[in-house]
């Protein structure tokens, strides 16, 4: 039997909260429960940026019961006017008496002055109540808005010899099904999709979210240094999504100016002969693009991972050997000579997917040299 306690209602707060991971937009998810003498009165989940907060939400569910309640919300309540105005002085003003918190809010308009209000007004505020799990939650929110930088999640999907397609470029399918399912849960839940113009032109992909039930398109973004993203190609043409292609500021002119008439957001992003990828993820990060799911080839993964740009790798490893010298990996760069060197993950989560496909999933960690 699960006791109930602050842990217990702080669990209920962070399950809606998850749910609504992908809606939200640059903001972070939040969920919140109002309990008033051992009832649940009210509960609330932000759902889209620019709308009422999850404390809004619940407390306009709770009524007159909000009265002498307690909240436990999984983020510190907002204490500035933003899009919508002060979560804090909302439930000052319906006399909450207790409100129970997950995690501070990282925003520097925030930062404890959320947690200073509702003290200033004589509310028991509880903070660290399930802590870990409400930061990891946030994770991509926590890195754009402390560094201007979008979380990038790498994904990809790899054979036991470590190839991503055979050695005539076949990669249809190394993932199965339940896989590619997450895929497309992954790409809802990121603001972006990243792959390289090699791709577009071999595959001439949508890039967009398909899901059995309806799902967000995160903005496609292709990086390609000379502009060789072909005009008919459906990232250019369908308008299922926004598109956006980082080159480099010698690309062709024309040819940018024939993707801009076409809708296509063109960002150049160093002298070249590559993108600078540094910048350009500084650039996503100026355009609120505040994660992005890498699905690139080798070299885009590879040097990626060189310019310590992955938060995350998520890997998915099929039960097949396909051989073939020089045929494509998961991660083309230069590499390292001793295995001290090595780029290693930690926090890892393995687990089977589906009946014959492995999923590993990790933070990655440069060695200090």
């Amino acid at each position: 039997m699960q006791i109930i306690n602050d842990e217990y209602y702080m669990g209920l707060a962070l399950d809606m909260a998850e749910r609504a991971q992908g809606q939200t937009d640059i903001n972070p998810v939040v969920g919140c429960v109002v309990v008033k003498d051992g009832a649940v009165v009210g509960v609330g989940t932000h759902l889209k940026r620019g709308t009422g907060h999850a404390e809004v939400h619940a407390l306009n569910m709770a009524g007159d019961a909000a009265e002498g309640s307690t909240a436990y919300v999984t983020l510190e309540p907002c204490s500035h006017f933003g899009k919508t105005p002060p979560c804090a002085q909302r439930l000052i003003k319906e006399k909450v008496k207790r409100v129970v918190v997950a995690c501070e809010d990282p925003n520097p308009q925030v930062a404890g002055t959320g947690f200073e209000m509702l003290r200033q007004a004589g509310i028991e505020v509880v903070t660290g109540v399930l802590r870990e799990r409400a930061l990891k939650l946030n994770e991509k929110f926590i890195k754009y808005i402390t560094t201007g930088f979008p979380y990038i999640t790498l994904k990809t999907a790899t054979t036991l010899d470590g190839k991503i397609a055979t050695r005539t470029g076949d990669s249809k399918w190394i993932s199965n099904e339940k896989a590619r399912e997450i895929v497309h849960t992954l790409r809802h839940r990121h603001q972006g999709i990243m792959v390289g113009v090699d791709t577009v032109i071999a595959d001439n992909p949508e890039l967009t979210t398909r899901l059995s039930v309806e799902g967000i398109s995160p903005t496609r973004i292709v990086v390609d240094s000379t502009l060789r993203i072909p005009l008919d190609s459906k990232l250019v043409q369908d308008g299922l999504a926004r598109t956006i292609v980082v080159t480099t500021d010698e690309a062709d002119t024309a040819k940018d100016a024939a993707l801009t008439a076409s809708g296509v957001t063109v960002v150049r992003c160093g002298t070249g002969p590559r993108v600078n990828l540094s910048a350009a993820m500084k650039k996503l990060g100026e355009l609120e693009i505040g994660s992005v799911l890498l699905e690139g080839g080798g070299r885009l993964n590879g040097s990626m991972l060189e310019a310590r740009l992955v938060d995350r790798v998520q890997l998915f490893l099929a039960p097949t050997i396909v051989g073939g010298i020089g045929t494509a990996g998961s991660f083309t760069f230069d590499g390292v000579e001793k295995m001290s060197e090595a780029i290693r993950l930690t926090e890892l989560e393995v687990e089977m997917v589906g009946t014959d496909n492995i999923s590993v999933s990790g933070v990655p960690v440069w060695p200090s040299a």
